[in-house]
């Protein structure tokens, strides 16, 4: 694969996380709360798992055949009734990498990214998967709905990598 397939889309990477793995990286996050109803009400944290990181990073630079390094990383947690609304979105450019760590498929919390405001690539709620998005100039992402209807849990690690 060569970054040209990447530059209007991205990539999904199933196992990239093992359950066990996910399962331990969220009993150690410590969440603030984030409720600003026009951008977005979720859960946030600042992980330090710099063994994940180093090896989702590794994982990310063999799939895109390049030398890739961290910049920077957060977690997010949607509950019942939370979302991430594209105008709030920390939008860097770089290659960002989002790692599903949760427990369970939740229906409608997919992550979706557009370019100038039209959609080019979506990542369903797929547990042990992270996507592969290049981000530039007028790319933008946003976290589905979590419906109220049933009890659910959505965590995910963003990733922002550059070039050396």
């Amino acid at each position: 694969m060569t970054l040209d397939l990447f530059a209007a889309r991205g990539t999904i990477i199933d196992g990239a996380v093992s359950g066990p793995l996910a399962e331990a990286v969220r009993g150690r996050l410590s969440y603030a709360r984030y409720a600003l109803y026009d951008r977005g009400s979720y859960d946030h944290a600042e992980p330090h798992e710099p063994e994940l990181i180093a090896a989702v990073t590794a994982l990310a630079a063999e799939v895109l055949g390049r030398a890739l390094v961290f910049a920077s990383a957060r977690a997010i947690r949607l509950l019942p009734g939370d979302y991430v609304l594209s105008r709030h979105d920390h939008a860097e450019t770089g290659v960002e990498l989002m790692v599903d760590l949760s427990a369970a498929i939740v229906a409608g919390a997919e992550v979706d990214y557009r370019r100038n405001g039209s959609a080019f690539f979506r990542m369903p709620s797929r547990p042990g998967a992270m996507s592969i998005v290049e981000r530039g100039p007028g790319v933008t992402c946003s976290h589905g709905y979590v419906s109220k209807r049933v009890p659910a849990e959505v965590v995910r690690l963003a990733v922002l990598l550059h070039d050396p």
